[in-house]
């Protein structure tokens, strides 16, 4: 259908106004029917937490999501095990053989200082594309507006294809308090300087997708999305829910 006056949405091998959706064990077979009728709608694929290690027929897994032309790729708490147990160069390989092309580079459970990050990125992105985290998992820390920007600036200027905003699968954590309630002073300071082509904010329900829409415009990229709710998601940014309803309206905000 063709008749409607909608929100120009970026399509095909998209660059940004990306959605990336999180698989905590989607069984294969419940996931090959999901991806047959929603497969357009996903860009990326994060298998969540450190899953991916023990997930069964996890070869075949990447190999589906790739069919469709999704980008699979290990969540960061993995990264991490991995970096306290000194075994990246295995780590690496395995996802190499795996055939997995993108990286998360995280501190969302560990104390890892920027520097140490920025050079594991300066290493990696010659053979992954880097993905990096920003924030903390634990909602008791707090890290200045001004350090979330110079630490997404320096990431991005390290190599990182995109820099993540972290929000638990939650809504819990980062860029929300622990009551869910999303630090809008926060987000507003960031969208200003920053290109948010190259931000992938974590919005975990469809109330914090709204939110980011309504913010920063339809193609804004978002991270943490439940598989089943990607239909639910595009409606959104296509202005066909009541709280979206008139961004074909408006100007295109910031993803000129």
């Amino acid at each position: 259908m063709d008749f409607l006056e909608l929100p120009k949405r970026t399509t095909g091998n998209r660059s940004y106004g990306l959605t990336s959706i999180v698989d905590f064990g989607t069984p294969i077979g419940e996931l090959e029917h999901l991806l047959k009728d929603y497969h357009s709608f996903i860009d990326i694929a994060k298998l969540g937490i450190g899953s991916a290690y023990v997930t069964p027929n996890i070869s075949q897994k990447i190999a589906l999501y790739q069919t469709y032309g999704i980008k699979p790729y290990c969540g960061g708490t993995l990264f991490e095990k991995c970096y306290l147990q000194q075994k990246l160069t295995e780590y690496f390989a395995w996802l190499k053989k795996l055939g997995i092309e993108w990286l998360e580079v995280s501190n969302g459970t560990l104390d890892i200082s920027l520097e140490e990050r920025l050079q594991i990125i300066s290493k990696a992105k010659d053979y992954f594309y880097v993905i990096a985290e920003v924030g903390s998992k634990d909602s008791t820390q707090e890290m200045p507006i001004s350090e979330w920007r110079a630490e997404i600036e320096l990431l991005l200027d390290a190599g990182c294809k995109y820099v993540i905003t972290e929000g638990r699968d939650s809504g819990t954590a980062g860029i929300y308090d622990q009551n869910g309630t999303i630090k809008s002073d926060l987000i507003q300071e960031l969208i200003k300087g920053l290109d948010c082509r190259k931000i992938i904010f974590e919005a975990p329900t469809p109330k914090h997708q709204m939110f980011f829409i309504n913010e920063v415009g339809t193609n804004v990229n978002l991270g943490n999305v439940k598989l089943t709710d990607t239909l639910i998601l595009e409606t959104q940014r296509q202005g066909l829910r009541s709280e979206t309803f008139f961004l074909e309206e408006q100007e295109w905000k910031l993803l000129l």
